[in-house]
């Protein structure tokens, strides 16, 4: 295991994203607001079935990104950590032009597509199966 991953597994989800924000760590008064949107960012990827089948969701700088996604082995990580980065900014602290909206609107609609491509292509579960016969069924 490198460095950089090691830091991923173990980094606090409200912690990056609040570097990503421009926010110190130490800085807590916008804490809420980021959970909240950390959260929404959360229940998006529950509904595109990236994570874990109940949901998610943080509370605190407690959490790690390995709580919720493993970054040494799950290939859609940096992914999940762009697209909730993204999220939250756009929530957040949003751009001030239009066209910068429409950029950060757009990179999000990709990583919705790519992050749904690569769930279908290995949890990909058939809208209609075939039935079982009752007498099948124990």
């Amino acid at each position: 295991m490198n460095e950089l991953s090691t830091i991923q597994a173990k980094g606090s989800r409200l912690n990056s994203t609040k570097k990503i924000l421009g926010l110190p760590q130490d800085y807590t008064v916008f804490d809420h607001d980021v959970i909240t949107h950390i959260n929404s960012a959360f229940t998006s990827l529950a509904q595109l079935g990236v994570g874990p089948p109940m949901g998610f969701m943080i509370e605190d700088d407690q959490a790690q990104w390995s709580d919720f996604i493993d970054p040494l082995t799950d290939p859609m990580f940096n992914s999940v950590q762009t697209y909730l980065f993204l999220k939250v900014r756009q929530y957040f602290d949003p751009p001030t032009t239009s066209y910068m909206i429409t950029a950060m609107e757009r990179q999000i609609q990709e990583l919705e597509w790519r992050l749904n491509v690569e769930r279908e292509s290995t949890d990909w579960v058939d809208p209609d199966p075939v039935p079982v016969p009752e007498e099948e069924i124990i």
